[in-house]
């Protein structure tokens, strides 16, 4: 039984990842371990489902699609820049959604009921944030460097994207990192 590692995304163009990469680029100059989102891979992530059986991913793209329909395309700046759960102890690296935020929320809470209908979608504990994850912290120790350069950057201004589609995709891990495909795309309103 095939399975796919699947979650559903807005994409955030081209631009904005050419400046995500820079950003990256500057905060490891602090010398932390992070192992680095790839600039082709960022996107701001809706929902993730993990594990999928492949005959369940025509229903999702189904959800995924009717949901899509019913909410109007929008605006998207990727601003500011932190870390999950603080950025004393970082593990996770992260670039903040500013306009559209609200939108962002309310097509993942509009797309939960569908998803956990079908089965394939597990509810998570913490509330969504909409955010784009550019790193992942390989060490859980004080790291003063990485701090103060999120510190430095938390005004970091990334551009505006219009959001005109959900695509929902799947994510292949490989020794060189994830490789995600397209699996449908959803037009917005």
């Amino acid at each position: 039984m095939a399975r796919l590692r699947t979650f559903i995304a807005i994409e955030i163009g081209e631009t904005i990842r050419r400046r995500a990469a820079e950003l990256q680029d500057k905060l490891a100059q602090a010398g932390t371990e992070v192992k680095w989102v790839e600039a082709e891979n960022l996107h701001v992530t809706l929902l993730f489902l993990g594990e999928v059986d492949h005959r369940e991913v025509p229903g999702v793209c189904r959800a995924v699609s009717e949901t899509a329909a019913e909410h109007p395309a929008f605006s998207i700046t990727i601003e500011g820049v932190g870390s999950f759960p603080s950025p004393r102890r970082p593990r996770i690296l992260w670039i903040g959604v500013g306009e559209g935020a609200a939108e962002l929320c309310a097509l993942h809470d509009a797309l939960e009921p569908p998803l956990l209908a079908l089965g394939c979608y597990r509810r998570e504990e913490r509330k969504y944030s909409p955010h784009l994850t550019i790193g992942r912290a390989r060490s859980d120790r004080p790291t003063d460097k990485l701090a103060a350069a999120l510190g430095a950057h938390a005004d970091w201004q990334g551009g505006q994207v219009d959001a005109q589609q959900v695509l929902v995709m799947a994510s292949e891990l490989t020794p060189k990192g994830p490789v995600y495909t397209i699996l449908s795309r959803a037009k917005l309103k």
